[in-house]
Parts: structure tokens; sequence; C-alpha cells
């Protein structure tokens, strides 16, 4: 073969590399457009509206308002259609009117668009330059009107033809298939108790669920939350060994048997592994029972109820922050086992008090004995404020009195709350950190979730993660329900955005609600006092505060 048919075979057979290579980044191009409202010459996207202010950049990006998923928001009063591909490619048809909603009901539907022709490209960037639809008809006044150079527009195109168009993993046989992963160290009790949950409301939800050409729904069952046409089936991804492990396995669970999103799950010391594999394989994680997320800043798939103990030091934080002025003693002493989640939590409140205190840390032992926590308090020097990052073992052990020393804050999440085993000569002085509803707040919200373990004899060993994963049960079913049969990752996590705030019950917690950036449903919390040394009633010492 001459030189000059083996270059000539060279770029035929380079052909077809060189245009997957464009095609991947036109692809890039939209999806910045798309997401973050960057141009394809790095300028920022910028749209404008007769008598407003324009908007660049991230708030002018079509996912502000349409949603990642391109399938449309309810904003309000306000139905923003789906803009995905395969919407805008067929013809338009308002299924339920706007004006025919009321309330929450406008939560629980998929926005749809009003009726109008299919678009084509020419349609489209007419839509996107000059705010017409394909029948020359005027668009909202919501929608901005975008000036944007040819490459970056025929780069947005293609890729709103194809957002949100591929099959969704965990889609076969009728079936929807989901996950809950449980860590090595998480409390064997409470992992039972939790799988109870799962597993009755799997089985209640099949057997109510209506499939066409079934039997018609029962007396009393919600049409539009049984109309999702798919069985669910419950994996359990039980991990082993070292946390450096972990998201190998998890990847090795996902390659025997993809799954839509994961359901609740349960963790002891270490999460992070599993956000990150959520986040890699864009599986939506929802509300699991672990009390440190692993959540990385602008992680979008895994949706936590609340930052745990990280939300705890903020509580703390503030606390000492207003005292700090009149304080003599700026001094701050904080305990916790080595390899538990105190540390983070000592760590950020730490950083949130800066140079205005004086910290030290007392590491005890990951097999701390009861000498050990003496020793370690022994070397705390009167007047010192006290933070104690233990678990109810540790708790049950604290020595003598903390008489003589400053404040005395404590977690309750890792102390189990009210149960906190605080010896008698300790509760009187004790601030705890409490992100939950007051008990004789949240008594009401825990009515149903402990009626229907009673109705379906799941017995109540772990009371806060059994609940908690009922309310992820429900939520699930809210959301899928509310989605029909657009089964897409990113549509699931805008859904449950949307339809977590319209909640009824929410638990162990006053209010739960997501924002587009912010996947922690609940962003508060009291500090609380022991009623006397004698009992376990609690009591609010301040308001609820968002720190």
């Amino acid at each position: 073969m001459t030189k000059a048919r083996a270059l000539l075979l060279a770029m035929v057979l380079a052909l077809p590399c060189a245009g997957a290579q464009r095609d991947a980044d036109a692809s890039a191009i939209g999806e910045g457009i798309y997401r973050d409202g960057r141009l394809a010459t790095g300028a920022l996207l910028r749209g404008e509206r007769a008598g407003a202010l324009p908007v660049q950049g991230p708030d002018a990006a079509c996912a502000r308002c349409h949603g990642r998923s391109g399938l449309g928001k309810i904003e309000g009063s306000f139905v923003i259609p789906p803009i995905a591909g395969r919407k805008l490619l067929r013809p338009g048809v308002r299924v339920i009117q706007q004006a025919d909603l009321h309330g929450d009901a406008m939560h629980h539907l998929p926005p749809t668009p009003r009726d109008r022709p299919a678009y084509d490209d020419d349609s489209l960037v007419r839509a996107i330059r000059d705010g017409v639809d394909p029948q020359g008809r005027e668009l909202d006044y919501l929608m901005p009107r975008f000036d944007i150079d040819p490459v970056s527009m025929q780069a947005l195109v293609g890729y709103l033809k194809q957002l949100s168009s591929g099959r969704a993993p965990g889609l076969r046989d009728g079936t929807l298939q989901l996950a809950t992963i449980v860590t090595p160290d998480a409390d064997p009790v409470a992992r039972d108790g939790m799988l109870r949950v799962l597993n009755q409301f799997v089985a209640e939800r099949n057997a109510l669920q209506y499939r066409a050409g079934g039997a018609p729904l029962p007396p009393g069952a919600d049409a539009l939350r049984f109309r999702v046409h798919r069985r669910w089936v419950l994996n359990v991804w039980d991990l082993q060994g070292d946390p450096g492990s972990w998201e190998g396995q998890l990847d090795a669970y996902f390659a025997r048997g993809p799954v839509f999103a994961v359901l609740s799950g349960l963790g002891r010391s270490d999460w992070a592994p599993v956000d990150r594999f959520c986040e890699r394989r864009g599986v939506p994680c929802l509300l699991p029972n672990i009390d440190l997320p692993g959540k990385a800043s602008g992680n979008y798939y895994p949706i936590y109820f609340s930052p745990g103990v990280l939300l705890e030091a903020g509580l703390i934080a503030r606390r000492i922050g207003q005292a700090a002025a009149h304080a003599r003693d700026d001094r701050l002493v904080q305990v916790y086992r080595s390899g538990d989640i105190g540390a983070p939590a000592a760590a950020r409140l730490r950083d949130a008090l800066g140079a205005s205190v004086t910290a030290q840390d007392l590491t005890l032992p990951a097999r701390a004995s009861a000498g050990d926590i003496e020793r370690a308090l022994g070397q705390i020097v009167p007047g010192a404020t006290l933070v104690l990052w233990l678990r109810p073992e540790d708790l049950a052990r604290l020595p003598g009195s903390p008489e003589g020393w400053g404040a005395v804050f404590a977690s309750g999440l890792m102390g189990e709350l009210e149960a906190a085993p605080f010896p008698s000569a300790w509760r009187e002085h004790v601030l705890m950190a409490y992100p939950v509803a007051l008990p004789a707040e949240r008594a009401s919200f825990l009515n149903y979730p402990l009626g229907w373990f009673h109705l379906n004899s799941i017995p109540v060993v772990a009371e806060r993660i059994q609940v908690n994963t009922y309310i992820a049960c429900s939520e699930l079913g809210d959301a899928l329900a509310s989605m029909l049969d657009e089964f897409v990752p990113d549509y699931l996590v805008e859904r449950v955005e949307s339809t977590l705030e319209s909640r009824l019950v929410d638990g162990y917690y006053t209010r739960l609600a997501l924002g587009p950036e912010d996947h922690f449903a609940s962003k508060g919390g009291y500090l609380v006092r022991f009623a006397g040394s004698g009992t376990a009633k609690v009591v609010a010492d301040g308001s609820w505060v968002v720190p």
C-alpha cells in the first residue's frame, strides 16, 4: 500500500471519530447554555423582556425555569411548559387547563404545553429569538427573548432535541427498580426496622397499583396516586468493608441491576461514597437516614432531610456567637470519638466561630472506655464552654458534674434527642441541639405513620428512622404519581422539589421544602433543655432558628 493510499484510508477511518467528537462538543456547548447560561464563545447568555431588567448567565439559563429535565415546572399559578425535544417536536396539547387547577392540585400534575402545532428547527429558533410559537402567537411575557450567535443557537437546538430522550435505568419488564443502601456500620436493629417499613410500603403500593385492563381501584383509593403503571421492586444493597471500597461495590450492584432511584437507606458515620456514586451515575437518592450528609457543593441527585450534625453545629455556633460579646472566657472544648461524625461537626463549629474563640478538640479513641472519657474531661479548665459530640453509650458514662465549666452543649441527633441518657447531675446544665420539631409539636405529625405501623404489625424499634423511611416512601409515591409516565431521573428530582412542601405529614420535622439549589429539606432547629434532672421531657431554650 502506498503512503498516499494509507493516508487516505486513515482519514476515512477517522471521519466517524471526528464526527462523534463534533457531536460531543456541540452537546457540551448546548448543555452549558441550557444549564449554566454560557454561550459557545464563553460569554454569558442574556435574555430581555420589555420593561424589565435583563437576565444573564445562570439566571437566564433555560433550566432555571423549564427544569434540568426540560419537562417543565409549575411555579405558583404559572405553568412553565416542557421544552424537551420529544415535547417540542410534536403538537402541544394542554391536557388540563390552568384555570381548572386549584391550590396544591397545581403541584400534583405534570405541566403541559398550550395547544399548538409541532416545532421544527426554524420555528424553535424564532421562539428563542423572537418569542413566538409555530403559529406566530406571542409566548408568555415570562419567556425572555435571546439574541444568540449561530453556533450557540445550533448547539442549543440540538441539545433540546435530545434532552430527556434516553431510556432511564431501572425500567424493565413493567417494573420500576429501586434500591436502598445500608452501610456496614449501621445499627442492625434500625436496619431491620427500616426494611420492614420499606417492604410493607412497596407491597401495599403494588397491591393498590392500577393497571390497564386490571381490576378497578379499591374504594377510596386516590386514582391520581396510583396512575403510574409500573410495579415497584426493592433491591437491598448492603455494603461491606472500608468506605474506600463502597463506590466500587455500588458500581457492581448497578451493573448487575440498574435502578431508577435510591429510596431511603441507612448509614452511621460516612455517606460520602454513596453521595458520589449517585451523583456520578445520575441516580436520585431520596431522603436517606443519615446524620452527616455526604453532599458536596453543587450535587444534584442526593436529597436529604437536613444537614444533620452540620446543622447542629450552626445552631450551637449561633448561640455561642450571641454570648461571645458578654463572655469572660472564650475557650471552647469539643469532645468526640475518632472516626465518628462528631469530628466534621466540630470542624464546622470551629469554622463558624473563627477567631472569636480559642478552640481545643479532645478526641476519644474509637473504642473509648469510661476511663478514657473521664481522663479527657479532666483536662477541661474551669469556665470553658464544652460541646459533646457523643453517642448514648458515652453520654451515659459521663463522670461527676459539669459544675464550674461554662455552657455545656450536646448533639441531639447523636445522643438520640430527648432519650439521651445523661446522668442526672448533667441534665440541668446541658443545652442540646435539636434540629427537629419539638415533641408536642410533632405528636400530631406522627399519628399517621405510627398508626400505619400498628395496622401493619410493624414493631417500632427505631422511631425516627422508621418514620423518616415512611415519609421517603410516601414522597416517592406522590412524586411518581405527578410524573405519570415521564420516567426521567432529573424529572423525579424536580417533582420531589415541587411536591415535598405540600405534604400534610412531615414526621419529625416542622416543615420540609426544597429548592433547585437546596437539597436539604429542613434547615433550622432549636436548642433545648431538659425540664428537670429526672425527666426526659425537653423544653425549647429560645425560638426556632435557621442559622
